[in-house]
């Protein structure tokens, strides 16, 4: 699909002068199911509503998991969620892209350039400016970190956009957010008290991650036992995914939810979310915990985590003496720059 597609919306990348004030209702197309891969968007969401703050978005994605992560966004009018097995409910999965048919924008703007649905949602929504998600004057030296998959959509529409005669201030790019509430906090924190059972601050864990981005048991156990012998002072405590499976065996007091946002301001309780590469490390940077993101096989310019003094680590083999290098900086306060 990604062949076939490769060539659409080139023809229409041709920059018309946009009237920033006339930019009334946008559309997002990012039909993905996955956790990351929606979190990952929010910066891009976040950019578009300041740059349009009259402007109400909606979202064309897949899953149920948007409108969980977008709760709180009041910019978001309305998200299309086309199911997450497309043959099993084909009928509502087929729907869902005739209303986008149907409908009409000001601005459509696919948030990842490699995507060939969203690249077809673009081009079959009907709006005055479409914007397919890539641009070729990004430079490496004016945004070293451009690479990131929560940054080049926000640089991408950025360099489309002043092309098209807006003026965009210059800004660092907007952090992934859950946007949690106070009350949703206070209760991530209720629930992590009520799990140790003492005033002790905690490292969290996740042992988990799909494929071979996950770490073995050998790994995990040792980096385990290493934590509780390095700082007695914490508690160890481990977020569970939604197979409830647990790479050391349960050894820590664990908490278990099919809640993002349960989840999330549980992490957010925490002094440090320590996981690989996955939906859950993204999870932990929306809800603003000092991540570290350990990466194996994945690319880590791509989807290390960023802000809020978050670290990302290349494991090599066996070699966990850069994970607690990061631990010791982000638990004394000598945070990485992003």
């Amino acid at each position: 699909m990604r062949r076939l597609t490769r060539n659409t919306g080139k023809s229409e990348q041709a920059i018309k002068p946009i009237q920033q004030s006339r930019v009334k209702k946008i559309l997002i197309c990012r039909p993905n199911h996955r956790l990351g891969n929606m979190l990952l968007i929010t910066p891009l969401v976040k950019e578009v509503s300041v740059i349009f703050p009259d402007a109400k978005i909606e979202l064309f994605v897949k899953g149920g998991a948007a409108p969980i992560i977008f709760k709180h966004y009041s910019c978001i009018k309305h998200i299309f969620g086309l199911p997450k097995k497309t043959f099993k409910h084909f009928f509502k999965y087929a729907g869902g892209w005739i209303k986008l048919k149907f409908k009409r924008y000001d601005l459509v703007i696919n948030a990842v350039h490699f995507s060939a649905s969203g690249k077809i949602a673009t081009k079959m929504a009907r709006a005055d400016y479409k914007f397919f998600g890539e641009s070729r004057d990004i430079e490496s030296k004016k945004y070293p970190d451009y690479q990131h998959a929560g940054k080049y959509p926000v640089y991408a529409l950025r360099s489309f956009l002043e092309k098209s005669g807006l003026t965009i201030k210059p800004q660092p790019v907007p952090l992934m957010d859950l946007q949690l509430s106070r009350e949703e906090k206070e209760s991530g924190k209720k629930r992590l008290n009520e799990l140790v059972g003492n005033d002790k601050k905690s490292i969290c864990i996740f042992t988990y991650a799909t494929g071979k981005k996950c770490f073995s048991v050998h790994w995990w156990e040792k980096l385990y036992e290493r934590l509780k012998k390095d700082y007695p002072a914490y508690n160890i405590v481990e977020v569970l995914p939604v197979q409830n499976v647990s790479q050391i065996g349960f050894k820590a007091p664990s908490f278990y939810s099919k809640d993002i946002r349960e989840i999330g301001a549980f992490i957010a309780a925490t002094e440090v979310f320590i996981g690989a590469d996955s939906g859950m490390m993204h999870l932990s940077s929306a809800a603003f915990a000092p991540t570290i993101g350990l990466f194996s096989v994945t690319d880590l310019t791509v989807y290390r985590p960023y802000g809020n003094g978050s670290i990302a680590v290349q494991v090599e083999g066996e070699a966990r003496d850069k994970c607690f290098e990061a631990i010791a900086r982000i638990l004394k306060g000598a945070r990485a720059v992003d």
